[in-house]
């Protein structure tokens, strides 16, 4: 994704997420990646949600311009449940995804993060 086209980009995921009866609290990211926080609705599963938003915004992006005529989301994805009581701080992680990133990559955060939380890995998939 180019970066000029990010805002919308989120912009228009965030309706997803409404529509889906969602509540979303912040979404932002990188032209590499991005996070959602949001609330998850009671009447859909979590790979029905992520399904919804990625085809959702994929068709959408597809219809900025021939620069997105290919775009896919790739796919896999990570889903992270939050305490509310750091909500905000996650809020303003997410928000602020390019300054984060000036000292270390996605795929090193994302690594120390899973490693750090015990959680298995297959280093192809990151």
């Amino acid at each position: 994704m180019e970066r000029d086209d990010l805002p919308r980009i989120f912009q228009y995921i965030g309706g997803i997420v409404c529509s889906l009866k969602g509540i979303p609290m912040a979404v932002g990211g990188m032209p590499d990646h991005i996070h959602i926080l949001s609330s998850l609705p009671r009447t859909i599963s979590i790979a029905d949600f992520t399904m919804n938003v990625k085809k959702g915004s994929s068709k959408w992006i597809k219809g900025l311009g021939e620069r997105y005529s290919n775009f896919a989301w790739q796919d896999g994805y990570g889903i992270f449940s939050v305490s509310y009581s750091i909500r905000n701080q996650v809020v303003g992680y997410i928000l602020h995804q390019e300054e984060h990133h000036r000292r270390q990559t996605f795929k090193e955060e994302l690594k120390a993060f899973l490693e750090a939380n015990g959680i298995d890995y297959d280093e192809r998939y990151l």
